[in-house]
């Protein structure tokens, strides 16, 4: 797996994992690789330096003493991944409130959702993950659903 910072051509910056090299540019050749932000499949690699974890020794020096860096701790203060601007905070707080009032449904949220809209389930709040294909056939038939501008946790080994 590796791990790729990328910004689109609005200039907005975020991070996505694929399989290999061979990988990233075989989605983004396809239109599969699109910004978390707004969208555009107009994505290229960012400058990206590794991940470099402070010394036990640096974490626990105060902030401040060593050049005015201040290192990553672990409660994550610090950390690369922590929301930076209001929108990235205001997405955080979204998707917090999404995870704890709705049920993940994981891939198969394109069947859950055109099940209660027919009635054949009881309705519910739901979130997962729908192919954009299936997402649009959701919205042609007045399924109402709404995509998210965040990625849902998944377990990892």
């Amino acid at each position: 797996m590796i791990r790729y910072a990328l910004k689109c051509s609005d200039g907005h910056g975020f991070e996505s994992w694929f399989q290999s090299a061979e990988a990233y540019d075989k989605l983004r050749g396809a239109g599969l690789v699109a910004c978390t932000h707004c969208g555009s499949t107009s994505v290229e690699k960012a400058l990206m330096a590794p991940p470099v974890r402070a010394s036990r020794k640096a974490a626990s020096v105060p902030a401040g003493s060593m050049n005015d860096t201040q290192p990553v701790t672990s409660s994550g203060e610090g950390a690369l991944s922590a929301p930076r601007s209001e929108m990235e905070q205001a997405i955080a707080a979204l998707k917090k409130q999404v995870e704890a009032n709705s049920d993940y449904v994981g891939k198969n949220f394109a069947k859950e959702a055109r099940d209660m809209y027919l009635g054949e389930r009881p309705q519910r709040a739901i979130h997962g993950e729908a192919r954009p294909e299936d997402a649009r056939a959701l919205i042609e038939e007045g399924v109402p659903v709404l995509p998210l501008p965040f990625l849902p946790n998944r377990k990892t080994n």
